[in-house]
């Protein structure tokens, strides 16, 4: 695992300076994705400068440094990911008279990218990455993410200059480089947590799409272009669509599906298992770690190593069934239970980690087990995938299982069933907050909010919307906000056979799975300098999954049926059934305790006029009514708060840029590296 950075400048004005220093301090911004080794190479007649900051996984010797020219000497390349199987590939190559120099797949990957053209290359490719490769020859950059987007890739302009990077705090290091706020971008923040792809939040940058492939040459670097205008040329190599439609079904029995299944995840999992450094695996009790947990250790000679978050809060605490699943596996397992006092302690470092704003509030958790892990492993495995693939989420079910009925209803009855809902929710609710310990049903009735809007809603992308919607209408709360056409809720032109439930798994897979759970895991397992690998990902598990028909999926009143039969085979039923928690926080609390000073100072309507990007009076609205208790808004106020949080930090990005390019400050909050390092009380 790795962080990739560098520019290409068709005016050569950069080289007239030091080129190769402005990208090494790029790279020196993401230093925390690769600490053992970083390198530059530049075309000085071109006007590109690749940057590589190396985290040493799979062939660890200095043959394995980056940027890596091909054996012809023609292409460079600089990639962030692992090449799962590239001892195949090897074979491959080999067989075609190519002699290898290194044993690390990074040689392989240069090698296979120079001999197959890049689209045939990334097709026979099983890995996560993301690429820059450059044709010394045809003057030709190729950009690229793997199948699912497990490794991000931000492209941005400044001038005519077109920058990359794996996280875009790297673009802050280039001389003259400003962010625009892009309002559509936060717009659509408000609604999701997060900021969908391509968009990013600033204006003159942005994401490209899992699974694309993007070629430029000088001729799209002619003025007039920008980085979002390059995106959208990108073309697909994999299409997570393509295989929803297209896959053949599945034809066997349940007995045979739950084989099959076993040994296409086994067969993903024995690849990723491979390292020269210590492998271990997230652990959290739900199923699709557990399953993960259980084949990998029946792959390995020894106990693997299994890691817990804890909660003090039993509504949120899955680490007793960890430790019970760790016990019957047979696993090394390490667990640490987290406080509200390590949640405010994570808080300052979150801006620094999630250079755009993110607000799923497990990315505290997800920081601090990553931490954890990182203490005795450097690659983890993670059950990240089998929501989206197996119907895990609540919405999948309620899909699958009651809008079939409630859909059919009128509108009117559905509105009045909405009504009774709200009510029923809101005396809950009132009754809980004197309830110790109730976290639990609070839960439930934020379902039943949730529910109750969504029931009202015409179907298909509506009522995914619906569910997924943080803010419901948040274009009435950003200054000048819109929402863009196109975005990761409209769909329903482009619908599969499968119905509802198929389709909303569908843009799981393809928005909020690379969005916001990957985008998650990658940022806070980099932050500290740990490679995260997800089995469930790999493109022919995806692929088995969509063959498999809805029932083998959600049946007898939960999702995942398949998984807990798989589950079961390696561990006694009561362990191997039980319902889904979620990774959460009890956040709704927190912020009416422990972080309530914290959110105030950055809530103030005062502050939200002046700095001029929220309408103030719905937020300070919401805010009342959830530390009153009269409403449980954390999913709302969350979001704004991590608005406001990246706001404060980059204002003071912007006001002091000389200091961004110098090697010894290259944060511009030391105390957010401290916190990153472990150098606080987030450890306990």
């Amino acid at each position: 695992m790795c962080g990739v950075t560098g520019f290409w400048d068709p005016t050569g004005r950069i080289f007239k300076g030091n080129a190769v220093g402005v990208a090494r301090a790029m790279a020196g911004r993401l230093g925390h994705r690769g600490p053992d080794d970083a390198a530059e190479w530049a075309d000085a007649d071109a006007g590109v400068v690749l940057a590589h900051r190396r985290l040493a996984v799979v062939g660890l010797g200095p043959g394995g440094r980056q940027p890596m020219a091909s054996a012809c000497g023609r292409y460079v390349l600089s990639f962030n990911g692992e090449i799962y199987n590239h001892l195949d590939l090897r074979r491959e190559l080999e067989g075609a008279g190519h002699r290898f120099r290194t044993d690390c797949d990074t040689e392989v990957f240069v090698e296979a990218l120079a001999l197959w053209g890049v689209e045939a290359a990334l097709r026979r490719t099983t890995g996560m990455f993301a690429l820059i490769f450059w044709d010394r020859s045809r003057r030709t950059l190729h950009l690229a993410r793997d199948r699912l987007g497990e490794k991000p890739l931000y492209l941005a302009s400044c001038g005519r200059t077109l920058l990359f990077a794996s996280e875009a705090k790297a673009f802050d290091a280039y001389p003259g480089f400003t962010g625009t706020l892009d309002r559509a971008a936060v717009t659509q923040f408000l609604r999701f947590g997060y900021v969908p792809s391509p968009l990013s939040i600033h204006s003159n940058a942005t994401k490209l799409l899992p699974g694309t492939h993007l070629e430029i040459d000088t001729g799209g670097l002619a003025p007039g272009w920008t980085s979002r205008d390059l995106v959208a040329r990108a073309r697909p190599y994999w299409s997570a669509r393509d295989v929803a439609a297209e896959t053949t079904p599945f034809g066997g029995s349940d007995d045979e599906a739950v084989d099959a299944l076993e040994a296409v995840l086994s067969n993903a999992i024995a690849r990723q298992l491979v390292a020269d450094v210590p492998v271990g695996t997230f652990l959290s009790g739900g199923v699709d770690s557990s399953v993960v947990v259980a084949l990998a250790q029946a792959r390995s000679t020894r106990p693997l190593r299994t890691f817990t978050m804890g909660f003090h809060d039993a509504a949120f605490d899955e680490a007793g069934h960890a430790r019970a699943v760790a016990r019957a596996i047979g696993t090394e397992h390490t667990e640490f239970y987290v406080t509200a006092e390590d949640a405010r302690a994570v808080i300052p470092a979150l801006p620094t980690i999630w250079d755009e704003p993110f607000a799923d509030s497990s990315q505290i958790p997800t920081f601090l087990v990553s931490r954890l892990a990182r203490s005795h492993v450097t690659v983890a495995l993670s059950g990240d995938g089998g929501d989206e693939l197996f119907g895990g989420y609540r919405r999948h079910f309620l899909a699958q299982c009651f809008w079939p009925h409630l859909g059919a209803l009128p509108l009117p009855a559905r509105r009045g069933a909405a009504r009774i809902l709200r009510l029923l929710a809101s005396a809950t609710l009132a009754a809980s907050n004197a309830v110790p310990g109730a976290g639990r049903l609070r839960r439930r009735v934020d379902d039943a909010q949730k529910i109750a809007e969504a029931i009202c809603t015409a179907g298909g992308a509506d009522l995914h919307r619906s569910l997924v919607s943080l803010w419901a209408d948040p274009a009435a709360v950003v200054i000048g906000g819109r929402e863009p056409d196109g975005g990761p809720d409209s769909w329903d032109r482009d619908a599969i056979p499968g119905g509802d439930v198929g389709n909303m798994m569908l843009r799981d897979l393809s928005t909020y799975l690379p969005d916001d759970i990957l985008t998650k895991v990658d940022r806070a397992s980099m932050a500290v300098s740990l490679e995260t690998r997800a089995p469930m990902l790999d493109h022919s598990v995806v692929e088995f999954a969509w063959s498999l028909p809805a029932e083998m999926k959600i049946r007898d009143g939960s999702g995942k049926w398949i998984m807990k039969r798989l589950l079961e085979r390696h561990l006694p039923a009561p362990l191997a059934n039980r319902p889904k928690q979620g990774f959460g926080i009890p956040l709704g609390d927190w912020l009416r305790g422990p972080l309530r000073v914290w959110a105030e100072d950055l809530l103030d309507r005062s502050r939200l006029s002046r700095e001029g990007v929220f309408v103030p009076d719905p937020i300070v609205a919401a805010w009342n009514d959830h530390v009153s208790g009269r409403r449980n808004l954390q999913h709302a106020i969350w979001p704004v708060l991590m608005f406001q949080a990246w706001l404060d930090k980059q204002t003071r990005i912007n006001a002091t840029p000389d200091r961004l390019t110098d090697d010894a400050l290259l944060s511009s909050d030391a105390h957010a590296n401290d916190l990153v390092k472990g150098g606080s009380r987030l450890h306990g």
